[in-house]
């Protein structure tokens, strides 16, 4: 492991000269000097490209491909900052995201060609790096060497898109500096090395696969696997055939590689380890025995400005302990929560008192968003980073996650955790995906609402909630939403805006649980006709995207 550099171009730097195997996509292989190389020389041209006196931005609009991360390879030894654009923005979205980050040069391929017809993009310059100007263009540098001395720990790095519920996405920054010490820190976190080969099958536009996946393997001079869109039928092969110990997942993906086919010989891979986020402690539990592979789920804000770190000991539903500078927040208090009750069945029991928002008061690495002020403003009120997600902390000083701030149910007067309903309705035999969600009710306050992507059968789900000692007498759903397949964004999380916004009145069966009784029934046109408050629309149906992953099938 290089503990001196202090930048990621030195780290790319000091691949020159390893002739190792490097970089693995389907059949090619580069060695950590050919990717040293292949940076090298696409930073070269970047500089030659890049006009005068222009912010040093250039997008990337490519699936993960090699091109991926030899150019961000490239920007960090040119100074240079990478914007991932996200290939599921479309229109003016897509051209908003390119003009906002000011990018000068656009790097893509000819597949996403059809996104940019017609798009008014002034004075971006067009490289598509499956063309033979492209590979024209690269042979004029095929001599140039990294060159670490333009950058800076400081230095910009990335502009990532974090993924708000309404509004425009925000560019989160990112230094050169502060990307090295995160590598730094989960490679000894996790004890990562130079033998071990990371698995990269989430997007490299979105910051988890950078940060979590590719920078601890720079550091460390470990072998990158891409794959270029995520699948979950091709997940083991791939381990398999790359050799793959470590990997990154967030969103849904443990859920659907959970849903491919059993086989007897799943537990023989050479895995050791997954990170993420949002598996959940029942599919956590689930991947370990059929793989037997342990899931560590952490914690840490998109911006960078809070994480905490999972560490042997920590009881499970938990992400681990807080450290100094980290306290909940009460929302209409603004106090500090008391610490979390649980009963012994782990039933949360003062959950209107204890949930609030995660603040971190101490030091904090975010580095701001890119022309957002407003926005950067909100995440550092008083001085202190407010991550935006809730959380309640129990006596030991463990945090148990339990959702977005725009996520929080109030039902008769208590706050619940949509978290927390989500874990124990994952519980269920027929639940592929769960989301839980509040919608208005009649009188005041909110009412649960959940979705269930899976087979569902009203009586046995009624027992079935009977059965959970820790669910809480707020927690059962009002309502339920059954689905074939759970919409997702473009990361593999659940798109919960979109089902909050449709509401009751979607195109999918609903079935709910009468005021007074115990039972749930299919809700008909003649109960939205007649019914207020959760049943009347909360907004117009909002348009949901459905990405072309594997759901599970029973």
């Amino acid at each position: 492991m290089d503990s001196r550099a202090s930048t990621v171009a030195e780290l790319v730097a000091d691949r020159w000269g390893d002739h190792r195997p490097g970089l693995r996509y389907e059949d090619g292989v580069l060695t950590h000097h050919e990717v040293a190389a292949g940076a090298a020389a696409r930073a070269a041209l970047l500089s030659d490209l890049l006009p005068a006196g222009a912010e040093p931005h250039l997008g990337v609009l490519l699936d993960n491909t090699p091109e991926f991360p030899l150019w961000l390879g490239a920007a960090a030894l040119a100074g240079a900052a990478v914007a991932g654009v996200n290939p599921t923005r479309r229109g003016a979205e897509l051209a908003r995201d390119i003009l906002h980050t000011e990018c000068r040069v656009l790097v893509t391929e000819r597949a996403r060609l059809p996104l940019l017809r017609g798009l008014d993009l002034p004075g971006v310059r067009l490289l598509v790096t499956d063309t033979a100007d492209y590979a024209g263009l690269l042979a004029r540098y095929a001599d140039a060497r990294p060159d670490p001395s333009r950058a800076a720990p400081s230095d910009r790095f990335l502009l990532y898109f974090t993924s708000g519920s309404t509004g425009a996405p925000k560019a989160a920054l990112c230094s050169q500096g502060r990307l090295a010490a995160a590598g730094r820190s989960l490679a000894g976190q996790f004890s990562l090395g130079p033998d071990d080969v990371h698995y990269v099958c989430m997007p490299l536009f979105h910051g988890n696969a950078v940060i979590a996946d590719w920078a601890p393997a720079l550091v460390t001079g470990a072998a990158v696997a891409l794959r270029h869109r995520f699948s979950a039928s091709r997940f083991l092969p791939d381990v398999r055939r790359y050799g793959a110990t470590y990997f990154t997942y967030v969103g849904r993906a443990i859920q659907y590689v959970l849903a491919t086919e059993p086989h007897p010989g799943d537990r023989d891979n050479p895995l050791r380890l997954g990170f993420g986020t949002e598996a959940g402690a029942v599919d956590a539990a689930a991947f370990e025995r059929r793989f037997g592979v342990r899931l560590v789920e952490g914690y840490g804000s998109s911006e960078g400005g809070a994480a905490v770190q999972w560490s042997p000991g920590t009881p499970v539903g938990a992400v681990g302990r807080a450290t100094p500078g980290l306290v909940v927040l009460h929302p209409e208090t603004g106090r500090e929560c008391p610490p979390a009750r649980f009963d012994t069945a782990g039933r949360l029991l003062n959950g209107d008192e204890a949930i609030g928002e995660l603040v971190n008061q101490g030091p904090s690495p975010f580095e701001g968003y890119w022309r957002n002020p407003a926005a950067e403003a909100e995440r550092r009120r008083d001085g202190w980073y407010w991550t935006g997600d809730l959380f309640c902390r129990d006596a030991d000083g463990y945090l148990h996650f339990a959702g977005r701030t725009d996520d929080r149910l109030r039902v008769d007067g208590e706050n619940l955790a949509a978290a927390m309903i989500e874990n124990i309705l994952a519980r269920y035999e027929g639940a592929a995906a769960v989301c839980v969600y509040a919608v208005p009710d009649p009188v005041t306050g909110d009412q649960v609402m959940a979705t269930i992507a899976g087979t569902f059968d009203p009586l046995s789900f009624a027992e079935f909630l009977l059965a959970q000692p820790d669910l809480g007498t707020k927690m059962a759903p009002r309502f339920v939403r059954v689905t074939d397949r759970m919409p997702v964004t473009a990361t593999n999380k659940i798109h919960r805006a979109a089902l909050r916004g449709e509401g009751v009145r979607c195109a999918d069966p609903v079935w709910w649980r009468p005021p007074g009784k115990a039972t749930y029934r299919r809700l008909t046109g003649a109960d939205l006709e007649h019914a207020e408050g959760p049943l009347a629309p909360t907004r117009g149906p909002s348009p949901v995207r459905r990405q072309g992953l594997e759901p599970r099938t029973r």
